[in-house]
């Protein structure tokens, strides 16, 4: 009895970064003013070649008090990608990549949550991309829990998180045979995720 006690205290603690802790699964929505994705891939092996996606959207429900991620949506919209080359950009948006006027979206549907430390964890999702859905692992860092100094003063989560994921598997394959393309493509992600009205 006292240790289902002490682990339901600890629990209670996890990812907790403001005194005032909410008291039951909340759904978050992302802020597309302040969110930052960015993925790197190595070309002919000489440098990596950087980008992003510009429209983003997503919510995901947390509880707070537990830490449980019980569900949640990002969605990239691939025709937004960006690495400031257009001509580059247009390759990318093709079938070649990711054959954007055929699938317009990639999403990540998270389907479970595991704690590693006091503000970490690892997300489990679903990543969709070419028509194909595989699993993927993101190591996710709650920054910040606390109601935003300024602006909409809503409670806010700030969050980083990175991923790496191999492109051939969701029969992305285009240069790998040449090496001209890496397979590796790093992901990382920097957001901020505002508290909907009415839920605290």
């Amino acid at each position: 009895m006292k240790t289902d006690l002490i682990k339901t205290t600890a629990a209670a603690l996890m990812f907790s970064a403001s005194p005032a802790l909410l008291a039951e699964p909340t759904v978050f929505e992302v802020d597309d003013e302040h969110f930052s994705m960015s993925f790197e891939v190595m070309h002919v092996g000489y440098a990596p070649v950087m980008g992003i996606f510009r429209e983003v959207e997503g919510e995901f429900v947390y509880d707070e008090d537990t830490g449980e991620l019980s569900s949640g949506q990002l969605v990239f919209k691939a025709n937004s990608v960006f690495t400031n080359h257009k001509r580059r950009d247009d390759h990318v948006r093709n079938r070649d990549f990711l054959h954007a006027r055929r699938h317009k979206d990639i999403t990540f549907d998270v389907t479970g949550f595991e704690r590693t430390g006091d503000n970490t964890g690892v997300v489990t999702g679903d990543l969709s991309l070419l028509g194909q859905t595989h699993p993927v692992d993101v190591n996710v860092t709650l920054n910040k829990a606390d109601v935003y100094p300024f602006g909409h003063e809503k409670y806010t989560l700030g969050i980083s998180a990175s991923a790496v994921i191999k492109r051939s598997e969701w029969g992305m394959t285009y240069g790998l045979d040449q090496n001209m393309v890496g397979d590796e493509v790093s992901l990382r992600f920097g957001f901020e995720a505002i508290q909907k009205s009415g839920q605290r």
